[in-house]
């Protein structure tokens, strides 16, 4: 199990993966409305779970990556069914479903 200190570190950078992932997305409007969905999900969805990021409750802290990486497969699926999608995107949606399947490992 990761320390605290390295949950919030690791959670940290998911953060900024998943707004990179955003912000490429939305600055695309080619862009598919249900990955579009699902990034805005992903993003809400990681706003709302700082405060249980920085609990201290292990259960919590695992249900609410386990959510988020959920999300993230739903996204990473959209990406890949959408064809011709800029590579900037697909990178960007592959590098955080990894960071989040990478940390959902490491927390069970």
């Amino acid at each position: 199990m990761l320390q605290p200190s390295e949950i919030q570190q690791r959670f940290t950078h998911l953060q900024q993966t998943i707004s990179e992932a955003s912000r490429t997305c939305h600055a695309d409007s080619s862009i598919p409305p249900d990955l579009m969905n699902w990034v805005d999900e992903l993003d809400k969805e990681c706003q709302s779970a700082k405060k249980t990021m920085s609990s201290q409750d292990e259960d919590r802290i695992r249900q609410c990556v386990d959510d988020l990486e959920r999300i993230g497969d739903r996204a990473e699926r959209a990406c890949q069914q959408a064809g011709g999608l800029d590579t900037k995107v697909k990178d960007a949606i592959t590098t955080m479903h990894s960071e989040l399947s990478d940390l959902k490992r490491q927390l069970h």
